[in-house]
């Protein structure tokens, strides 16, 4: 899978407009009547805040005006898939104070991997919950919340729970692989490209046993352009001249492994839609939306996507957004920039909400998927 210019994009809408008037353009929209998400931080609403210290303020205030368990300033891409749905944000399953399940769970936590590493959250930020988990975690719901609701049908209580034969008719929602690979480069690159095809094959495993489970509508996102979250290049200060950049300024060798996943995933994804023969299986190309913001950030109107919004990160001196931290003796805060909605980078390794936001709307008209499916006709299989 090449890298995907701004004038790609364009194209691809363009194709897409036209091969909506096929089958996907007539199909009726589903009616989707729950969410059920895996993934990392890209996707966690609160399951890492719940499980471990909460994320504090400025996250979360842009949109929400307080910290929400989410690594933005405001939603993240699985809002927006619940807005574009009309279904209320997702509580995580992990969250016991206020959560309400009647239209879905987020399983998704900080930190996650597909694979289970052997490292701790305080050695480098790798949560427990890695997808195997949280598929234990779903049977656990599933099977709890059935029974529960069985006992108080027709009570105040069963509004806060799902319904259970609406497991069958729910979209099922992967965005995870990043911290992956983000060990995968401390490992080294041979390592971690001997490691890809069990990696792929361990997300596939989760997607079939939730097919298992009476899931049919599967909506999964690749990973985005590593190399170029800001937080790469934090501790370089002078990279070599040639070859250890790409022509965007983001680490060349990381994009190129990026690459690489999502190659191995589509691959893997496209074999999935022929074992499940009932499901709708789509795979969704979240990297061409990142580097097309990437690639086009000005015309787009957003600041250098290198730089962050969030923290202070002067030459040698870095205090992460929320922190404080000594500068010359001087106390510094790692606060919010004044307008979060120009910058792409929330605070060097997530993504604002207008980031987020865009790369939704490039998503889930179907242009960027295969096969070409808005989000809401995902139930379809083509």
């Amino acid at each position: 899978m090449g890298l995907i210019s701004g004038r790609d994009l364009v194209s691809g809408f363009l194709l897409f407009s036209v091969l909506s008037s096929g089958s996907a353009g007539l199909a009726a929209p589903c009616e989707s009547p729950a969410i059920y998400n895996f993934g990392d931080s890209n996707s966690d609403t609160g399951g890492i805040s719940a499980a471990f210290v909460p994320i504090s303020a400025p996250y979360g205030e842009h949109f929400f005006h307080k910290p929400a368990g989410r690594d933005s300033d405001g939603r993240l891409t699985v809002d927006f898939i619940a807005e574009r749905l009309k279904l209320p944000y997702l509580s995580a399953y992990l969250n016991s104070i206020g959560a309400n399940y009647r239209h879905g769970a987020n399983f998704a936590t900080g930190g996650s991997t597909i694979r289970r590493q052997n490292e701790t959250i305080f050695q480098y930020g790798i949560s427990p919950f890695a997808l195997d988990m949280q598929i234990v975690q779903f049977d656990q719901f599933k099977a709890r919340t059935a029974e529960l609701y069985n006992q108080v049908k027709g009570t105040p209580e069963a509004d806060k729970l799902p319904r259970p034969e609406e497991f069958s008719k729910a979209l099922y929602t992967f965005d995870i692989g990043q911290n992956d690979l983000s060990v995968g480069f401390r490992l080294g690159p041979d390592q971690l490209k001997a490691a890809l095809p069990d990696i792929v094959n361990q997300l596939a495993a989760a997607v079939k046993h939730l097919y298992e489970q009476g899931g049919r509508s599967f909506w999964i996102h690749n990973t985005g352009p590593f190399g170029c979250l800001p937080v790469n290049l934090f501790y370089v200060s002078n990279p070599p001249p040639q070859g250890y950049l790409d022509e965007l300024g983001c680490v060349k060798a990381q994009n190129e492994m990026s690459v690489e996943f999502n190659r191995q995933l589509k691959d893997r994804v496209t074999k999935l839609r022929e074992e499940l023969k009932e499901a709708a299986v789509v795979y969704v190309d979240v990297h061409a939306a990142k580097h097309g913001l990437i690639a086009n950030a000005k015309r787009l109107g957003f600041a250098d996507p290198l730089k962050v919004c969030c923290g202070y990160h002067v030459k040698y001196d870095h205090i992460w957004c929320g922190n404080k931290g000594k500068v010359n003796g001087s106390e510094i805060y790692g606060g919010s920039c004044k307008d979060p909605s120009v910058y792409a980078s929330w605070d060097g390794v997530h993504y604002t909400e207008a980031a987020s936001k865009w790369v939704a709307d490039q998503t889930q008209n179907g242009s960027l998927t295969d096969p070409p499916t808005p989000i809401t006709q995902a139930c379809h299989r083509l």
